[in-house]
C-alpha cells in the first residue's frame, strides 16, 4: 500500500450536504493534524478569509491573469460544500489546511479558465457528478448505473441512495468509492490527460505532507471521488503532472457567489439542482423530510400571495403525498422529484406551469454571499459597491427594473455610472425600453418598472434624446469577475471607461464608428475622450465614402448639438460640433447618388435608412445643413433608372412627404416610373421603397393612389402575374389601418362612391371581398402554393 493510500481519503460529490455531514463527523472522530483539500494550491493564503466569521457562503475563489490577457476561473463554495466544511473545521481547531490541486496559474495557462456563467463553471473539479465527468457518445458515464438502479436520473439516484438516508462514515465512503470505481475503468477518465495530471499532482501533494513529518493516520484528504478511485486503484502516472507545468502570472481573491449560479439549471456543471433546498437539508442535519415540509410551506405562501386558494391542509396533504411517493419508490425520504410532483398534484391542482413558472425559484434560492471586509478588494470593486449602495441599485442575483429620470441630477449620475459599466462590458445593467416623454413613475420598481416603453438602440442618437432611461439590473458573480479583469484599464471606472473608449477609437476606420465612440464618451462623462473622438470624426469624415456610416455620424452629431447640453462637463463646443456636422452632412449628400447605385437588396435597404436620416436632419437642423443640396440629390436619385429601384422609391417618398416635390412633379415622375410595364419586378421594388417612408400618408393621397392604380390596370395578365410576388412584398408591411385607407382611396379615385361615402363603401367592399375570398379559398390557396413553388 502506497503512502497516499494510507491516509484517510474521503471521496466527495461537490456541494453534497450528506457528504459534508459525514465528513464533519469523521473529522471530529479522527481529529487530524493535516487536512488536504481539492482546490487550487496557490490559494492557501486566502484560507483564513475563506472561512472568516464575517464571510458568508455562497462565495468563490476567483483567479485571474495579470498579464493583460482577459481570463479567469472560479471555484465556488456553499456552506455545505465538503471542501469548505473541511477547511472550516481545520482552521477552527488550529490544524493545518492546504489546497493540493493544480494551481490557478497552471489552470489559466492551459485554457482551463471559466466564466461564472459558462457551461461548466470551473469549480470543484473531479468529484462524482462534477464538471470532470466525461460524456460518452450516448451521454453521461452514469447512464448505465442509472439504468441498473431503476431511477429516472442520476440526481434521483444520488438523493435516494446517498443524500436522504443516514449513513455510517465507513459505509458512505465505501459506497461512494465503489460508485466511482464502477465507472472509471469504462470511461474516458483514464485517457483524459488533464485528469491524469491532476491525479498525479494531488497524490504527490499527499506524499509531500507525509515527508514533511505528518503521520499518514493524521492526514485527511478530501478529494473528488474520481480522484480517490484513481489513487486507491493505483491508476496514477507520476509523470503525467508534466502536462500542466506551464504557468502564467495570476492573482487570486474571494468574491460573493449566489445560489442561482450554483444551480444546474443556470449552466454550472458541478452544481446541484436546488441549492437552497439542500441548504435547508444541511441545516436540518440531513433531515430531508423537514426540508421538504419547509419548501412546501414556502410554496403555499407564494401561491397565497399570488391569489391562489390554498390552505395548510393542502400543504399537509402535499407533504403526505411526497412521503408516500418516496415510500413507493423505495426511498428513505422525499427528495426534489417528490416535492415537485406532490406540489403539482395538490397545491397546484394538477397544473405544472405554476411550479415551473415561479415556485421552483424557491428551491433554487436567491441568496448572495458576503466576503469579510478584511479581504482587500480591487479599486473597481470598491467603487462599484459603494456606488450601487449610494444610488440604491439592486444588489441581488435577480433581474430588477430600474427607471431613471435624467432631469434629476442624482439619477443622471446613476445613468453615467451604468453607462460606464456598459462601455466596459461589465455584466450588471442592460439598457431596456424607455419612455421618451416625461411621465410618472418611481425611480426604482419591481419587474416592469419603467415599462410601457419601447425597445431602442443601445447607443447613438436615441440615448441623447431621452428624458428617461430604463435598465434591467442584476448582480452575478460574472460582475465581480469582470470588475477584477478590467482593473488593467484603470483604477477607477471613469479612467477604465476612457481607456476602453480610446482603444475602440484607435480601431475605428469609419466616421460612423468614431461618432458612436463620441456618444459613448458623452454618456460616460469621459471628457478626455470627447476631444479625441471629435478629432477622429473630423479626420475620418473627410475620407469616408460609406453613406450609411456618414449618416450615422450626422445623426450622432446632430443629437449632440440638440441634446448634448443635458449632460454637464462634456468638454465640447458648438463652434466645433456645428461645422463638423455641416461638413459630414455635405459629404453624405455628395455620396448619395453613388451609394444608391447598389445591386443588393439589403444594401439598398440600408441606404434607404441613411437617406431617411439625412432628410430628417435637413428639417430639424435646417440652420446648419444644406437642405437645398440634399433635395437636389434626392431628386436625381428619385428620377434615375440607373440606381437601385428601392432607393429611387425611398427618395421619391421622402420628397413627397417633405413637400419638396409638388403634386405636378410627383405625378409626372411617378407616371414615368410606373410606365415601365416590361419590368414589373423593379417597379414593385420602387413601390416598396416609396411606401416604407410613410405608408399611411402615401395611401391617403388620392393622386398617388390614382397613378399606382392606373399602372396596375395597364399590366397584361402575364405581366401582372410576374409582378404579384414583388407587389405582395411591397404591400406586406401595410397594417390594417393603411389597407383600409388604401381601399377608400381606390374607391374614391374610381368614382364608385362620393368622397363622403368612401369609408362606408370601403367597409362594404371589404366585407364583400372577404366573403368572395372565403368562397374561393381553395383556389386561391392552390394558386399561392404554386407561386411559392416557383419562388
Amino acid at each position: 500500500m502506497s503512502v497516499a493510500e494510507r491516509v484517510h481519503l474521503f471521496p466527495v460529490r461537490h456541494h453534497s450536504p450528506r457528504a459534508s455531514l459525514v465528513l464533519g463527523a469523521m473529522l471530529d472522530r479522527i481529529s487530524p493534524e493535516v487536512v488536504l483539500v481539492e482546490g487550487p494550491s496557490d490559494a492557501d493564503p486566502l484560507l483564513p478569509m475563506l472561512v472568516h466569521a464575517d464571510t458568508a457562503p455562497p462565495i468563490a475563489l476567483l483567479a485571474y491573469r495579470t498579464d493583460g490577457v482577459p481570463a479567469s476561473s472560479v471555484w465556488p463554495f456553499a456552506a455545505y460544500s465538503p471542501e469548505y466544511v473541511a477547511v472550516r473545521w481545520a482552521l477552527a481547531h488550529g490544524r493545518r489546511a492546504r489546497f493540493i490541486d493544480v494551481s490557478a496559474a497552471q489552470s489559466l495557462a492551459h485554457d482551463r479558465g471559466r466564466r461564472a456563467d459558462d457551461d461548466d463553471g470551473g469549480a470543484g473539479r473531479g468529484g462524482v457528478g462534477s464538471d470532470d465527468e466525461p460524456r460518452g457518445p450516448r451521454g453521461s458515464v452514469w447512464d448505465p448505473v442509472v439504468e441498473r438502479s431503476g431511477f429516472r436520473s442520476f440526481d434521483e439516484l444520488w438523493e435516494a441512495r446517498f443524500e436522504a438516508p443516514e449513513h455510517a462514515e465507513a459505509d458512505f465512503r465505501e459506497m461512494l468509492r465503489e460508485l466511482a470505481l464502477s465507472v472509471r475503468g469504462a470511461t474516458l477518465l483514464r485517457e483524459d490527460g488533464e485528469t491524469r495530471a491532476r491525479d498525479a499532482i494531488m497524490r504527490a501533494a499527499i506524499e509531500r505532507a507525509v515527508e514533511q513529518g505528518a503521520a499518514p493516520e493524521q492526514i485527511v484528504a478530501v478529494l473528488g471521488a474520481a480522484h480517490v478511485a484513481a489513487i486507491v486503484s493505483g491508476d496514477v502516472d507520476p509523470s503525467a503532472s508534466e502536462l500542466l507545468e506551464r504557468t502564467v502570472p495570476t492573482a487570486m481573491t474571494i468574491i460573493p457567489y449566489s445560489f442561482p449560479r450554483l444551480a444546474e439549471q443556470t449552466g454550472y456543471g458541478a452544481g446541484n439542482r436546488a441549492p437552497y433546498y439542500y441548504q435547508r437539508a444541511y441545516d436540518a442535519r440531513g433531515d430531508y423530510g423537514r426540508a421538504t415540509l419547509e419548501v412546501l410551506v414556502d410554496f403555499t405562501d407564494h401561491l397565497r400571495l399570488r391569489g391562489f386558494s390554498v390552505s395548510l391542509a393542502d400543504t399537509l396533504e402535499a407533504y403526505r403525498l411526497a412521503c408516500r411517493l418516496a415510500e413507493v419508490r423505495d426511498k428513505s425520504g422525499p427528495g426534489l422529484d417528490e416535492v415537485r410532483e406532490a406540489s403539482i398534484a395538490t397545491l397546484c391542482r394538477g397544473e405544472s406551469a405554476h411550479v415551473d413558472g415561479f415556485l421552483w425559484s424557491s428551491v433554487i434560492g436567491r441568496s448572495v454571499g458576503r466576503v469579510a471586509k478584511g479581504l482587500g478588494r480591487g479599486s473597481l470593486q470598491e467603487e462599484f459597491w459603494t456606488t450601487v449602495r449610494a444610488f440604491k441599485l439592486p444588489e441581488t442575483d435577480e433581474a430588477i427594473a430600474v427607471s431613471l429620470k435624467l432631469a434629476d441630477k442624482t439619477q443622471l449620475s446613476a445613468s453615467t455610472f451604468l453607462h460606464r459599466l456598459r462601455v466596459l462590458e461589465i455584466p450588471y445593467a442592460t439598457l431596456a425600453g424607455v419612455r421618451t416623454t416625461p411621465g410618472a413613475g418611481a425611480w426604482r420598481g419591481g419587474a416592469g418598472a419603467g415599462g410601457g416603453g419601447r425597445d431602442v438602440e443601445r447607443g447613438g442618437f436615441e440615448q441623447l434624446a431621452r428624458v428617461r432611461e430604463g435598465w434591467q439590473c442584476q448582480w452575478t458573480p460574472a460582475t465581480e469577475m469582470a470588475l477584477v479583469e478590467r482593473i488593467v484599464l484603470g483604477e477607477s471606472l471613469r479612467a477604465a471607461a476612457e481607456r476602453s473608449l480610446e482603444q475602440r477609437l484607435r480601431e475605428r476606420r469609419s466616421v460612423g464608428d468614431a461618432a458612436d465612440v463620441l456618444v459613448d464618451a458623452v454618456m460616460t462623462n469621459a471628457t478626455g475622450t470627447v476631444a479625441l473622438a471629435l478629432a477622429a470624426c473630423d479626420a475620418l469624415a473627410a475620407h469616408d465614402d460609406d453613406l450609411v456610416s456618414l449618416a450615422r455620424a450626422c445623426r450622432a452629431l446632430a443629437g449632440l448639438v440638440s441634446y448634448g447640453s443635458a449632460r454637464k462637463e462634456l468638454g465640447m463646443d458648438e463652434r466645433v460640433l456645428v461645422p463638423l456636422l455641416a461638413k459630414t452632412f455635405a459629404r453624405a449628400t455628395l455620396r448619395l447618388p453613388v451609394a444608391a447605385s447598389v445591386g443588393d437588396a439589403d444594401e439598398a435597404k440600408a441606404v434607404g435608412g441613411a437617406m431617411r436620416v439625412l432628410a430628417e436632419l435637413a428639417t430639424t437642423q435646417a440652420a446648419v445643413v444644406d437642405r437645398d443640396e440634399l433635395v437636389e440629390e434626392l431628386g436625381d436619385v428619385g428620377r434615375s433608372f440607373g440606381v437601385h429601384p428601392r432607393c429611387a422609391g425611398t427618395a421619391a417618398g421622402l420628397l413627397l412627404l417633405s413637400r419638396w416635390w409638388d403634386d405636378a412633379v410627383l405625378a409626372r415622375e411617378l407616371s414615368l416610373r410606373l410606365s415601365a410595364t416590361s419590368e414589373p419586378g423593379k417597379t414593385a421594388e420602387f413601390l416598396s421603397g416609396f411606401l416604407e417612408v410613410n405608408a399611411l400618408a402615401i395611401v391617403k393621397s388620392h393622386d398617388v393612389v390614382a397613378i399606382v392604380d392606373a399602372y396596375l390596370q395597364s399590366l397584361s395578365d402575364e405581366a401582372f402575374r410576374d409582378a404579384v410576388p414583388m407587389l405582395r412584398r411591397a404591400l406586406a408591411d401595410l397594417g390594417k389601418t393603411e389597407r383600409r385607407y388604401l381601399v377608400e382611396s381606390v374607391i374614391a379615385v374610381r368614382g364608385h362612391a362620393r368622397r363622403g361615402d368612401a369609408r362606408e363603401a370601403a367597409r362594404l367592399v371589404t366585407a364583400a371581398d372577404a366573403a368572395a375570398l372565403e368562397a374561393a379559398s381553395e383556389d386561391i390557396q392552390k394558386a399561392m402554393d404554386d407561386l411559392d413553388d416557383l419562388l
